[in-house]
C-alpha cells in the first residue's frame, strides 16, 4: 500500500531546518501532574524539554509549565500529544487537591476509581491522585479487600472472612445491603476481625446507623467506617460532622475536567 505523504512536510518545507521555542502555559489555578509522560512524549517526538515545572507544582494563569525546542513539524505534533498528558492529569489531580482540602484534618479521603480506568492510563491516573495530595488506595498498609462480588461468591460475609482469616494483612470488606440487613453484616464484619467497613450505599444516614449499632456492642473502636457510593467533592463537609473515617471519591476526581492549557510558538530559536 502506497503510504500518504504528511502535508505537514510540504507546509513547512521552506523553514523544515529550523528550531523554534513554544510555551506550554496554563489558562486556569490547579495542580501539575503528567510531567513524566510528557518528558517521555518529547524523547518520542525528538522534541528538547528545556524547562519544566514539577509534579504538585501549583499554577496559575497563565504561568509557564514547559519549554519547549523543535522544527516545525516537531512543534505542529507535539501541540497535538503533549498537552493531553498534562492536562488531563493535572485536572484530576487538582480536584484531588479539592478533596483534600474539604476533608479537613480528620476525615481521610482516598480515590479508587483508577482501577476502573484502562490499563494503558491507570498509572497516570495513580500518580496524579498522588500529586493532589490523597492516596489511590484505601489503606497504605498490605490489605485484602473482599468486594461485594467476592461477599456473594464465597457465600456471604462471614464465609468471605473465615476465607481470609490466616492472612495477616488489614481486612476491608464491602458492604451495600440496606437496613437492619447493613447493621447485621456490619456486626459479624466486625466480631470476624475485619479492620475497615466500607459503606458503599452513597446514603449517609447508612454511616450514622452502622456506627451507633457498632457502639452499642462496644465494636466500633475496633473498625474504621469508609464510605463511599458516588459522593461529590461538596459533600465532604457535610460528611466531616459524621462519624466515617474514610470517604473513597471516584468519578468526582478521575471524571475531573481538563486543566486548561495552551501551547505557543515564541520565537525562534
Amino acid at each position: 500500500m502506497k503510504k500518504i505523504p504528511d502535508i505537514r512536510d510540504l507546509i513547512f518545507l521552506k523553514v523544515r531546518r529550523t528550531k523554534f521555542l513554544a510555551e506550554i502555559t496554563s489558562q486556569n489555578y490547579g495542580i501539575l501532574s503528567g510531567i513524566q509522560w510528557l518528558q517521555g512524549a518529547c524523547r518520542g517526538l525528538g522534541v528538547d524539554l528545556e524547562e519544566c515545572k514539577k509534579n504538585g507544582t501549583k499554577v496559575r494563569p497563565p504561568e509557564v509549565i514547559a519549554v519547549l525546542r523543535g522544527n516545525p513539524k516537531q512543534m505542529a505534533l507535539a501541540e497535538e500529544e503533549l498537552i493531553g498528558w498534562i492536562a488531563k492529569s493535572s485536572g484530576i489531580a487538582t480536584a484531588a487537591r479539592k478533596a483534600k482540602a474539604a476533608a479537613g484534618k480528620r476525615l481521610k479521603v482516598v480515590s479508587g476509581a483508577w482501577k476502573k480506568m484502562p490499563a494503558p492510563i491507570k498509572d497516570l491516573i495513580r500518580q496524579a491522585i498522588v500529586d493532589g495530595g490523597i492516596y489511590y488506595r484505601i489503606s497504605e498498609k498490605p490489605f485484602v479487600y473482599l468486594d461485594k462480588n467476592y461477599v456473594k461468591i464465597l457465600g456471604g460475609v462471614k464465609e468471605a472472612l473465615l476465607s481470609i482469616k490466616k492472612l495477616r494483612r488489614t481486612k476491608i470488606i464491602q458492604l451495600k445491603s440496606k437496613g437492619k440487613r447493613l447493621c447485621q453484616e456490619a456486626l459479624v464484619a466486625s466480631q470476624l476481625g475485619v479492620h475497615i467497613i466500607m459503606i458503599d450505599t452513597g446514603q449517609k444516614k447508612d454511616i450514622e446507623m452502622v456506627d451507633l449499632f457498632l457502639r452499642e456492642r462496644r465494636l466500633r473502636r475496633k473498625v474504621k467506617i469508609a464510605f463511599g457510593g458516588n459522593i461529590k467533592i461538596e459533600s465532604l463537609k457535610k460528611l466531616r460532622e459524621s462519624p466515617v473515617d474514610i470517604v473513597d471519591i471516584g468519578k468526582a476526581i478521575v471524571d475531573a475536567p481538563l486543566l486548561d492549557m495552551r501551547m505557543d510558538i515564541i520565537k525562534r530559536a
